[in-house]
């Protein structure tokens, strides 16, 4: 870095604001330029019916460490942010796993013994996959799907429908029939076999925007940076320490590109050295997510703040009046492809109040209902998949995003962290 270095990060969503809070904290100028009017990208704030939600539902775990650093760094308390649980999966047909406050392993130990509609021999066999894994350092040669690999491992019954396909979903939005085993392991590691807590599940009270971007962004603001929202950069030039973004005057030292991969390759300049980039980013495929909301009245309510699905389109439904939101207003999530993506949200909505009604018997009519789906959620976390790096072969020229290299699937913990090692290549 020079001192005269100037930094443009292209994109406001979780990866962009970490990159530009980091460096604004580290005394580098920076401008955020996002082509929408909101912070926050594939995690944001939406308005439905008056009431400020999330375009998905997102839950955050105990071990996404760097995540709840860069909340603190904005100022965000975690602990009132966040309710903390200690790992609890409720499903509509009975099972009950829950982890006691217990020194870790003995918490996820007895969580599996303990489990409500497994059977002891079931729970036996997942602890030793668990310490199989472990053993292994959790590395899965060759790297295959995870429903493959669950079936190497002799996991079958009511845990891997329960607890090894869900987690796998829910952490990579890949079906487990597609997903990497050696990402999955990777998230095992940290999640279930990392330090006590890293399992909590951590439920966010206030909306996405409140809990990162736009306290990010006042801390770019305040620090002399700038934020620039409904400014989408059509193309980058100059040259190498001196790029220029469309036809604007200003001149950047490094430009930070932080918007979703789709959108990158025709973002990058036709230099040499970018074509390797180009054709990783060409070969990715994408998993949607498709959030449905439905406003039941205040009397309805659900027994836990989440609630898992098995056998139909719904994966999770939460119950937002208990994490702060309108009472009653339940969020069914379906995460990844299937049958869904063929409906239109009327039948999809209808569909899913049937699975609700299914599980919880018949329910007054929903006041209102929202359905938002993000097409292109994340990258199909596949085996074997290459991923960019952070560092181009152009000078000054980085990426940060959820999709860049890492042992990590596409969430909020790899968009932060790829947001804080593009900062450190511009200000080691």
């Amino acid at each position: 870095m020079t001192d005269a270095a100037k930094v443009a990060v292209i994109g406001g969503g979780w990866a962009g604001l970490a990159a530009a809070a980091e460096l604004a904290a580290r005394g580098v100028a920076v401008t955020v330029l996002e082509a929408a009017r909101t912070l926050g990208g594939r995690a944001r704030r939406v308005a439905l019916e008056g009431v400020e939600l999330d375009n998905g539902q997102h839950v955050l775990i105990g071990a996404y460490r760097d995540t709840l650093a860069a909340m603190r760094r904005v100022g965000v308390d975690p602990a009132l942010a966040l309710e903390r649980v200690p790992l609890a999966l409720e499903f509509v047909d009975g099972f009950r796993m829950r982890a006691p406050r217990a020194p870790h392993p003995l918490d996820l130990v007895l969580a599996l013994l303990r489990a409500r509609g497994a059977p002891l021999g079931g729970a036996l066999a997942a602890i030793a996959f668990l310490a199989k894994l472990r053993a292994r350092r959790y590395r899965v040669v060759p790297d295959r799907a995870v429903a493959r690999w669950l079936d190497d491992e002799g996991q079958r019954g009511p845990l891997r429908a329960h607890l090894w396909e869900p987690l796998c979903v829910s952490a990579l939005n890949t079906p487990a029939a597609l997903a990497s085993a050696q990402v999955f392991a990777s998230v095992l590691r940290d999640a279930l076999a990392g330090a006590r807590g890293a399992s909590d599940l951590l439920l966010p009270r206030a909306d996405l925007g409140r809990l990162f971007p736009e306290p990010a962004a006042a801390l770019v603001r305040a620090s002399g940076g700038e934020i620039r929202l409904a400014r989408a950069v059509r193309a980058i030039h100059g040259e190498p320490g001196r790029f220029r973004l469309d036809d604007e005057a200003n001149v950047y030292s490094h430009v930070v590109v932080a918007c979703a991969p789709q959108h990158v390759a025709a973002l990058l300049p036709k230099w040499s050295g970018l074509e390797g980039v180009r054709a990783t980013l060409a070969r990715f495929e994408y998993q949607p997510i498709v959030t449905c909301y439905l406003q039941y009245p205040e009397s309805v309510a659900l027994s836990a703040p989440m609630i898992g699905f098995t056998g139909g389109l719904i994966q999770w439904v939460f119950d937002r009046g208990r994490l702060g939101g309108p009472r009653g207003l339940l969020a069914a999530v379906i995460s990844g492809s299937g049958p869904h993506a063929d409906m239109d949200s009327r039948a999809l909505v209808a569909a899913v109040e049937r699975e609700i009604e299914a599980a919880w018997g018949r329910l007054p009519a929903p006041l209102w209902s929202r359905t938002i789906a993000e097409r292109r959620a994340t990258f199909a976390c596949t085996p074997g998949l290459e991923r960019p790096a952070t560092t181009t072969p152009v000078r000054g020229l980085l990426l940060a995003g959820d999709y860049v290299a890492s042992d990590y699937p596409g969430t909020l913990e790899t968009a932060v962290r790829s947001g804080a090692a593009a900062a450190r290549a511009v200000a080691p």
